[in-house]
């Protein structure tokens, strides 16, 4: 019998449960094309009132992995990576890919580019001058064997019909469903071929989820279904209620990394978050016993200096400056005004409206309004001061990297209005909140 594409959306639209069929010959038409838009749009809009329980949602996710190339690898470790649901100042994968390499994994990590007010990782591996980020494949895949670690974007023959699926939710308020998400996210990331995933779900006034028990519910989903396809993966709920470095932009983000990586400058933050999830990484993949041995094992890397030297020859392998760590400021990009923001009173920093500073980043042109925008890599916030700061009136709280004084003094005070410096002292927050 033929398979009619209205039947399968009638179908969800009334609540039933999809035959594997049915799910994999929607994928087959998103792909192919002979699905039209409107009719993923209607069964987007279907599943996002119905839903779909864990063996629907693991059916998508394998079918929307299979429309494009799934790796494989050959070689003597696990193939790990990661995945955030995106925040202010996040910039861990790219300590955490040198770090969990320096132990004895792989990780090919394909990454995306800023969303709203969230930064991408693509867009601040771009601010360094040369660097590919999409390599051909022999390339790529070069990298990851010699290295250990590549991070790169995605290509369109990565999970296609997750391409197309997503550009249409994205313009009929879809977006939000738990089992598209589910999908949308796993579907690119078994195609990379791992063994191990950790997933990072954020929670907070700067992450897309601000309610725990949405969250929650995200993460026990992309657990349950990948596990279900074979890959072991766990999840971390980390708090992304302030930034979580000392740093929100693109070259200034690769900054911070640098100064991590080498040791100079750790924020707590972004350190406790970066050693939580190398450690869950280090133990999906079977080369640590346990959480605590995973985090000792990525401390040691860290320390050694292993991790930078990795994270050295992986932009020099992709294009990049081969003394980036040793000459940073002959090479990241800055902007024409560069000002410390000060404060206007005296006190503790106790909190900050994240959404509202990764905001401030768009403005300044370190983000996109619309996809086809460029960015602007030099603009952005240094010298973040992390809640329980102590503050003196007349001090800074930030500096502030932009192209005119007319932005400079917009930003500024849009940050001085999201920054909140009370009388009362209060102490940095733990950023895990749960392990799943």
């Amino acid at each position: 019998m033929m398979w009619i594409p209205q039947e399968t959306i009638r179908d969800k639209r009334d609540g039933r449960l999809l035959k594997a069929e049915q799910i994999q010959a929607f994928v087959a038409g998103i792909t192919d094309g002979s699905v039209s838009e409107g009719q993923i749009a209607a069964f987007a809009m279907a599943t996002y009132f119905n839903g779909m329980d864990i063996d629907e949602r693991r059916v998508l996710t394998l079918a929307m992995r299979d429309s494009g190339d799934v790796m494989r690898w050959d070689v003597p470790g696990p193939v790990l990576d990661k995945h955030s649901t995106g925040g202010v100042g996040d910039m861990v994968s790219l300590m955490l890919g040198p770090i969990v390499a320096a132990c004895g994994a792989y990780i090919p990590m394909i990454t995306g580019r800023g969303l709203g007010h969230t930064g991408g990782t693509l867009d601040k591996l771009e601010s360094i001058p040369g660097y590919q980020a999409k390599p051909d494949n022999l390339l790529f895949q070069r990298c990851v064997k010699e290295l250990g670690v590549c991070i790169i974007g995605q290509t369109s023959r990565l999970a296609p019909a997750d391409q197309r699926f997503y550009a249409t939710r994205d313009v009929t308020a879809t977006v939000e469903s738990v089992s598209l998400i589910t999908a949308s996210i796993l579907s690119k990331k078994l195609a990379e071929g791992l063994d191990g995933l950790v997933m990072d779900v954020k929670v907070g006034n700067g992450a897309f989820m601000t309610d725990l028990g949405q969250a929650t519910e995200l993460a026990k989903s992309i657990v349950e279904v990948a596990n279900s396809a074979g890959v072991k993966t766990s999840a971390s709920l980390t708090d992304m209620s302030s930034p979580l470095g000392y740093t929100a932009g693109n070259a200034v983000e690769i900054r911070e990394t640098l100064d991590y990586l080498s040791g100079s400058k750790q924020h707590p933050a972004l350190h406790e978050v970066t050693m939580e999830l190398a450690a869950a990484m280090l133990v999906n993949g079977g080369l640590a016993p346990d959480h605590d041995a995973g985090i000792q094992m990525a401390e040691n890397a860290l320390s050694s200096g292993k991790a930078a030297a990795i994270f050295a020859k992986m932009v020099h392998v992709l294009g990049g400056p081969s003394d980036l760590f040793e000459n940073p400021d002959k090479y990241l990009p800055k902007a024409t005004v560069i000002q410390p923001v000060l404060a206007l009173r005296s006190g503790y920093v106790q909190g900050y409206e994240t959404r509202a500073v990764g905001m401030s980043v768009v403005a300044l042109g370190g983000g996109r309004l619309r996809a086809a925008d460029a960015i602007d890599h030099r603009v952005g916030f240094s010298d973040l001061l992390p809640i329980g700061s102590v503050v003196e009136k007349g001090t800074p709280v930030a500096m502030l990297h932009a192209n005119s004084q007319d932005d400079w003094h917009t930003v500024a005070a849009q940050l001085l209005e999201n920054m909140t410096i009370g009388e009362t002292a209060v102490a940095a927050p733990s950023r895990i909140l749960t392990r799943i």
